[in-house]
Formats: C-alpha cells, sequence, structure tokens
C-alpha cells in the first residue's frame, strides 16, 4: 500500500499490526451489528420478496469501452434517465452518481458499470416488466450515439487497469487497498460484473439455515450462470472466470464467512467477524471518507457503533452471500434479463418453500467450507464434467431445477425455462458465446 498516498485521509493513525487494542465497547458493537441482522427478521406471515440487482457494462460498437467522463459517457448517461428517475445522489464536486425513483435505484460501479437495484417484488412478473423497461431505455438513449449496454461478466474487450474509476471516493482508496491485496481486486472492481438476488428470512433460525443452503449452492449458481467468455481482453482460460476474481480478491471479506457452514455457527460469530476485519473505509467529517487499515472493532474499540456505522461496516464486505437485514446472493454473472429473471425464479423457487428447505438440507447434508472450495476448483476445471460434493455435478443442477420448479406457482414456472434449458444441455451462456465467437 502506497501509505504516503493515503496518508492525509487516515482518520486515526494505524496502531502496529501486533499491538493488542483493548476494545472496552467490543461487547456493544457485537450487540449492535447483531441486532441489525436481527432488525431484517420479516414476520412470518409475510410472502417472501425478492430484491434484485443487475450490473451493465457500456462500450461503443467497436466493444471499446465507455468511461464515464467522456462526451455521451456514463455521467451523461445518468443525466438522461434523470427525467424517469427523478432522485439523485452526487458527490461534493457535484458528479452525477445515481438517480431512482420508487423502487427502482440506478448506480455506478467503480468503473461505470451501470447497475440497476429493483423491488422488492412479490411475483416474477414485475420483476420481468420492471428490466425488460429499463433495457428498452438504455437502448433508446445509447443506440442514437452507437453505444451498448451489455450484459456480461467480465469486460468484452479492455484490460481492468485501463478502465477509467469514476469519481467516487471511496473506489480511490478501496482501489488502492484491494490492488495491493493482488491483480484480482482491481479486476473485480473494474472489469467484472454480476446479477445478485436478495431474500427475506423470517427468524435468526431461518437465516442461518438459509446463509448455510445458499453458501453451499454458490458453486453451482456460478455454473448455471456463467456468461464470461472473456477475461482481460482474451478468451478465457476456464470456465467460471469470476470464481477465480472473488476467490483472490480479499480473502479477509470475500468467498466463504468463517464458520458460516458449521451447525454451530451464530450472528455473534458473524459480528465478531465484521469486528476483526481491516476496514479500508470509514466515515469522517473531514473528508466524507477516511482511509485505515485498522479493524472496525479497533476503530470503535471505545463506543458502540451506530447504526449508519453498521450498515457501513457490513457494506464493506463482498462474500458470495452476504447477510444485511436481507440475504444477498452475489455469485451469478450479469446475464440478459430473461436468464436474470429465471435465475430469480430459481432462488425463489429454492427458498421461499418449506420442504424445498428441507430438501436442500439433505442434499447438502455435511457439506463444509472445504467442499464448498473444493467444489470451486472443480468447476473451475471441468464445468458440467466435474463432480461436485461426491456426486456428478450435473444431476445436482437437474435436482435443484427440479426443486424450483416444485417451489413456484404454476403460473411462475416458465420463467425457470432460459436457465432450465442451458442446464439441460450441460452448457453456460458463456459456453454459446465462445461458439458464436
Amino acid at each position: 500500500m502506497n501509505k504516503t498516498a493515503a496518508a492525509d485521509v487516515v482518520d486515526t493513525p494505524a496502531t502496529e499490526p501486533d499491538t493488542p487494542v483493548d476494545q472496552p465497547a467490543r461487547s456493544s458493537n457485537v450487540d449492535a451489528i447483531v441486532s441489525y441482522f436481527e432488525s431484517g427478521i420479516t414476520p412470518a406471515d409475510a410472502p417472501g420478496e425478492l430484491g434484485i440487482e443487475l450490473e451493465h457494462t457500456l462500450v461503443h460498437d467497436n466493444l471499446s469501452p465507455v468511461s464515464y467522463s467522456e462526451p455521451y459517457g456514463v455521467e451523461w448517461l445518468l443525466g438522461q434517465l434523470e427525467a424517469d428517475f427523478p432522485s439523485t445522489t452526487r458527490d461534493p464536486e457535484g458528479d452525477l452518481l445515481g438517480v431512482a425513483r420508487p423502487g427502482e435505484a440506478v448506480t455506478i460501479e467503480p468503473a461505470a458499470q451501470v447497475e440497476l437495484s429493483a423491488g422488492p417484488y412479490r411475483n416474477l412478473d414485475e420483476a420481468l416488466e420492471a428490466f425488460e423497461a429499463f433495457e428498452r431505455k438504455l437502448s433508446s438513449v445509447l443506440e442514437p450515439h452507437r453505444e451498448r449496454a451489455l450484459t456480461v461478466g467480465y469486460h468484452p474487450s479492455a484490460k481492468a487497469l485501463d478502465l477509467e474509476l469514476i469519481p467516487k471516493r471511496r473506489y480511490k482508496f478501496m482501489n488502492l487497498y484491494l490492488g495491493e491485496k493482488g491483480p484480482f481486486g482491481p479486476r473485480m472492481m473494474r472489469g467484472s460484473a454480476s446479477t445478485q438476488v436478495s431474500i427475506d428470512y423470517w427468524s435468526t433460525a431461518d437465516c442461518l439455515r438459509k446463509l448455510r443452503l445458499a453458501f453451499a449452492l454458490v458453486p453451482l449458481f456460478s455454473l448455471m450462470c456463467d456468461n464470461a467468455p472473456v477475461f482481460e481482453g482474451a478468451p478465457r482460460t476456464h470456465e467460471l472466470v469470476r470464481t477465480e476474481i472473488w476467490r483472490y480478491c480479499d480473502p479477509d471479506r470475500c468467498g466463504l464467512v468463517p464458520g458460516v457452514m458449521d451447525p454451530a455457527f451464530d450472528l455473534r460469530r458473524y459480528a465478531e467477524y465484521i469486528l476483526d476485519t481491516p476496514a479500508i473505509l470509514i466515515p469522517c467529517r473531514k473528508e466524507q471518507w477516511c482511509y485505515s487499515e485498522r479493524t472496525f472493532g479497533e476503530i470503535y474499540a471505545e463506543r458502540t457503533m451506530t447504526r449508519a456505522e453498521v450498515e457501513h461496516a457490513v457494506s464493506m464486505f463482498f462474500n458470495d452471500v452476504r447477510l444485511k437485514t436481507y440475504i444477498e446472493i452475489r455469485p451469478a454473472d450479469a446475464m440478459p434479463v430473461p436468464y436474470v429473471v429465471a435465475y430469480a425464479g430459481l432462488v425463489k423457487g429454492l427458498f421461499y418453500d418449506a420442504a424445498n428447505l428441507d430438501a436442500l438440507d439433505e442434499l447438502f447434508a455435511g457439506v463444509d467450507g472445504t467442499a464448498v472450495e473444493a467444489a470451486k476448483d472443480a468447476l473451475m476445471e471441468r464445468g458440467y464434467e466435474a463432480e461436485v460434493y461426491g456426486r456428478p455435478v450435473a444431476e445436482l443442477v437437474d435436482e435443484i431445477v427440479r426443486l424450483a420448479r416444485r417451489g413456484l406457482a404454476e403460473d411462475e414456472r416458465r420463467y425457470l425455462e432460459p436457465l432450465a434449458r442451458l442446464a439441460e444441455q450441460r452448457v453456460t451462456l458463456a459456453d454459446l458465446a465462445e461458439r458464436e465467437g
């Protein structure tokens, strides 16, 4: 890390790594984080809802990148969307960073990937309508200027370090910190794009169960939603490109939450994990965001974190499955809208049906963190020909598709078909792109 470059924005001097720090407020901070998680518990009689996020990579017709600041770039695009999304977010310098309306927010990722976050949705009809409408709007704005919004897992032409960062202070410091961890942090920030689906939980026990099952499903979801045929400007050398990126991005805050597959895992252990991880960024009065390599526990050693501080701390973790006041399932690549809605239907059918949760418990009995990581290795190497959790992965994929169909209402099962057809053919969107390319 270039500490000199960051020194003027460090909120408090860092403690030497081997110096223990007393944390009188540690217990109250664990309680604050647990309370934050528990505030997401949904009444047991409430219908399960879905939040969906889809990131887009903007390119010119020749597939070269569209930056934030260029003429007809992403800042300009946000301005064109403002009439339909009148609530705006700007940085202190006045740069436009996001637009929103009730139920939908358009934000930008570090290298100007455009994300639509929408919902929550009770049914897939509403989700499909909203996301298709957004795609039409993007096309109508971009096409006259020979630009396109792609939904792919990794930039189709550029190397990550050649992509311009947007003028957002937190991304500058994240790029510095993660860049010191290795090349994959900047590649995650700048080159990748994802689909994320969020689900509700009805109790602490339901939350922990769904977390464990979602982590077990991560390798399978990654395979089914693999849509990154190009990596760093060249054809990929293995399947599941984003799986490798996230594995080596920052082990402190990516991949599995430590111990989460242990049946004895609880929310207090999750809270302790958050407190014991370097913060990278903390809110500060002087500069809005300040850099720090200290852990959250050290930073808030003397006082209890506010809810806003807890929310920020949680947002600085990028695990395959992330707990906020909902469960965010994160491994899928960005995909065209029909596949996004199919993926949302897959998640809905699996996690909002009590019998399916029991079936998943049985299907993944004995799966631990080591098995999850081994599954990722096997799938990166062999794809649909791999064995996962002691079985051919194709059989496991068939089973989760079958369960999801059973868990959905009859009028929503049709939405599964785009992903179900790929699974039946034992191919991915990335495979198809390679064949066409």
